[in-house]
């Protein structure tokens, strides 16, 4: 008797650890996608930043992004378990049927939790919820490139105008340069995100996904050198960017889009992507450079 109460115990102990490990894997693998270069746009575009603020928009984000994965992942469990199987579901950390309930039990949290901090962070969070809908239920995940693309680009723009807001003063207000920026960084995932796909063709194969590089292998790498590129100089003109710093950016554009043509391994577009994010971060800097040198 004694000896099953010492494990009940301890089971009891572990279960929050078990708990939260779990919160992790779900999330861990969209930092460098999700939760970094938003939050960096955040402290960039935000009117007047307080930088008290810094952690509670980063957890605002998390929060929502796993209300996003928690849906995304309970849709592609069977994806993940040939792609990644390492991601919570297939490693046997959680049920689909726990996912599933985790999922529908964040949307009144998620929105509780924006409603704290002003009726606007609220819209922001009902348009990621829905968004998540229709990318993950109504199958815009598993669509066309072009409308999985659009919805991937809206449901960064409610990150950015979420997060934006709660890093400012005023988390009712978003002034035109915050506006600008997350329509620029919108379009920009609209048009570039599918740099994530080319890692993926094997499994999205299998279960009939149609993106970029599946329905056009012949020039889809050279889409991201073209789209990076057309980017890096059309934020240089509007953010007045000066030499060195545009230099710099479009240096790295190219970099990037490089390494997509020329290394074509499933290691390589992995590396690949991370410098993208590295590329993405930085455009989404540049708002904080427009700011710091109109001020």
């Amino acid at each position: 008797m004694s000896g099953s109460l010492v494990s009940s115990f301890r089971q009891a102990c572990l279960l929050p650890l078990h708990c939260l490990y779990t919160l992790y894997c779900f999330t861990k693998s969209d930092f460098k996608t999700t939760l970094i270069p938003v939050t960096c746009f955040a402290i960039a575009a935000a009117p007047d930043l307080q930088v008290s603020y810094i952690l509670e928009t980063a957890f605002w984000v998390w929060i929502h992004l796993l209300q996003f994965v928690a849906a995304n992942q309970a849709v592609g469990f069977e994806e993940d378990a040939k792609n990644k199987p390492d991601r919570p579901i297939p490693a046997g950390l959680i049920t689909l049927r726990n996912t599933i309930i985790l999922r529908y039990c964040l949307i009144p949290v998620v929105w509780a939790y924006s409603y704290w901090y002003s009726v606007q962070a609220l819209y922001a969070s009902v348009a990621l919820v829905a968004l998540t809908f229709t990318y993950c239920e109504l199958g815009a995940h598993a669509g066309h490139y072009i409308v999985r693309n659009i919805v991937n680009g809206l449901g960064f723009a409610a990150f950015e105008s979420g997060a934006t807001l709660v890093a400012s003063s005023d988390r009712t207000y978003l002034d035109n340069t915050a506006i600008l920026a997350i329509f620029l960084s919108a379009s920009i995932f609209a048009t570039t995100i599918h740099a994530q796909d080319f890692e993926d063709v094997p499994g999205d194969k299998v279960i009939g996904r149609r993106t970029l590089p599946i329905v056009h292998p012949g020039w889809a790498r050279f889409t991201v050198i073209a789209t990076l590129s057309a980017w890096s100089f059309g934020l240089w003109y509007i953010w007045d960017l000066d030499a060195t710093i545009a230099s710099t950016f479009c240096a790295l554009a190219f970099f990037v889009g490089y390494r997509y043509i020329a290394l074509t391994s499933i290691t390589q577009d992995q590396t690949s992507f991370k410098w993208y994010n590295v590329w993405l971060s930085a455009a989404h800097a540049l708002p904080g450079y427009y700011r710091y040198i109109h001020a």
